[in-house]
């Protein structure tokens, strides 16, 4: 066997052994669990037509999983409005927009056009599938939104962009890395749990830290790429996991951010998430770092913590991206 396939074998084992794990310990959308505590049930609405008008299953690409689903408000009697995409979590490999209608309900009821996006997911019928791959999808798909809230009459000038988990991954990257591309203005990120970097010394959780070959060569899955091991500690590396990583992406103009990690997370490396922190400190860039001490993936034994980081997301949309 060539060490390139023995390197994909491996690799492919690794991602394997990472999905089991999650659907075997129900890994799901952040605050999933927290949205019943009294504290956070104003975040989560009911949808019906006094909050606004559902537009599902739009298309914006060829692919199967290349939909999205607008929440259009009810008041459609502004000038302008701004827009907020929730990317689904599910650790690349399961999920769905539809999952998160009780924030994306929330977003509507507060007077922004939200929308949902779905992305082709890892799985033995789509292999070529990667975090590189989805993050693409979900560039491509962004000027499609657009064009739909204009179409229904409801003109876009402005955007945030949000997510859990896998979703907080894809949202940070567009939101760090897509900037060439954003069809109007991103001013405000906020995301749960994201995987923002991806060095195997920080995924202590799948041993990566002992067995680094191991760890590339899930990143390489992940990138879509491969990754020579023998890169690992040079720029070389770096440019390899650019791609995926948006903690290489942070400047000075990064957009404000407002983001929660789990002290003791498993599924995705709390340790990378102290590495974003720090270079947005550095850079300069606005944002809240919000840290639940007590709980794992889910955030579920923080619901004051979560409520925090709420609290946080509503200061800043209503600074960075007010309803007027």
């Amino acid at each position: 066997m060539s060490a390139k396939k023995d390197t994909n074998h491996r690799g492919r084992f690794v991602l394997l052994c990472v999905v089991a794990f999650l659907v075997a310990t129900g890994a799901s959308a952040v605050f999933k669990m927290t949205y019943t505590t009294p504290e956070m049930r104003k975040y989560s609405v009911e949808w019906s037509d006094e909050v606004g008008t559902k537009v599902a299953d739009l298309s914006y690409g060829e692919g199967e999983a290349n939909k999205f689903d607008l929440y259009l408000p009810a008041d459609d009697s502004k000038e302008n409005y701004g827009l907020v995409v929730y990317l689904h979590s599910g650790g690349f490999t399961t999920g769905d927009k539809s999952y998160d209608e009780p924030t994306l309900a929330w977003l509507c009821s507060k007077g922004y056009v939200a929308c949902g996006i779905n992305y082709t997911l890892f799985s033995e019928d789509n292999p070529e599938s990667s975090v590189y791959a989805q993050s693409v999808e979900i560039r491509e798909a962004m000027p499609y939104v657009v064009e739909a809230a204009e179409e229904a009459g409801y003109h876009i000038d402005k955007m945030a962009i949000s997510g859990g988990s896998a979703g907080g991954c894809l949202a940070l990257l567009y939101a760090y890395r897509d900037v060439e591309a954003w069809p109007v203005p991103l001013t405000v990120c906020f995301e749960a749990v994201g995987p923002s970097s991806f060095y195997p010394e920080d995924w202590t959780s799948y041993g990566f830290d002992q067995n680094p070959e191991a760890g590339v060569a899930l990143f390489s899955l992940m990138a879509g790429k491969e990754i020579d091991p023998a890169t690992l500690g040079t720029a070389a590396y770096d440019d390899a996991i650019r791609d995926i990583s948006a903690l290489l992406w942070v400047d000075e103009d990064t957009v404000p951010t407002v983001m929660a990690y789990g002290a003791y997370d498993t599924m995705q490396p709390y340790l990378g998430s102290v590495r974003l922190d720090a270079a947005l400190t550095e850079a300069g860039v606005t944002h809240e770092y919000y840290v639940a001490e007590h709980s794992g993936h889910g955030l579920q034994n923080d619901t004051a913590t979560c409520a925090a980081y709420m609290e946080a997301v509503e200061r800043y949309l209503d600074e960075y991206l007010p309803v007027e």
